[in-house]
């Protein structure tokens, strides 16, 4: 009856968790308590083994729903955390190419816009085999014929 009482004195301290990952702790208050107890018997503790704790079925079902709500709980602050940081690719990406576009345009002038108008227009008649297009699909002209005759 004294290990009995010890046992359950002792393992009534701890939450059913700790029970389970501090068994050398359990074990060796047990084990103080009971050497204690039993040397005004003669009896002398040499070690005190905790092969396995035996909890309801229900308790093992909620310390188990327990970790996986703890597991999903971290699933979603590591999910939290990668949607941040890929946030803020995004708008270090997106502040890069706004500076990327302000520096051009600052390089853009009329005479560059008139240049690459002008290098267009040769590629065009490199190209041109001498024949007129039969349909047009817009108001442009294939070719800027008034330029030419300038």
């Amino acid at each position: 009856p004294a290990i009995q009482e010890i046992v359950k004195e002792v393992t009534a301290k701890y939450p059913a968790e700790d029970l389970i990952t501090r068994r050398d702790v359990v074990s060796g208050e047990i084990s103080q308590h009971l050497t204690t107890r039993l040397a005004k018997y003669d009896l002398i503790v040499n070690d005190i083994n905790i092969v396995n704790f035996k909890f309801s079925e229900a308790f093992n079902q909620s310390i188990e729903a327990k970790q996986v709500a703890q597991q999903q709980a971290l699933k979603a602050e590591n999910d939290l955390r990668r949607i941040e940081i890929e946030a803020k690719q995004k708008i270090a990406q997106a502040q890069a190419e706004a500076e990327s576009l302000r520096l051009k345009k600052q390089e853009v002038t009329p005479e560059l816009v008139q240049l690459k108008q002008i290098e267009v227009q040769e590629k065009a008649l490199e190209k041109w085999n001498g024949v007129l297009p039969s349909v047009t699909g817009g108001a442009t002209p294939f070719v800027d014929i008034q330029s030419l005759t300038k």
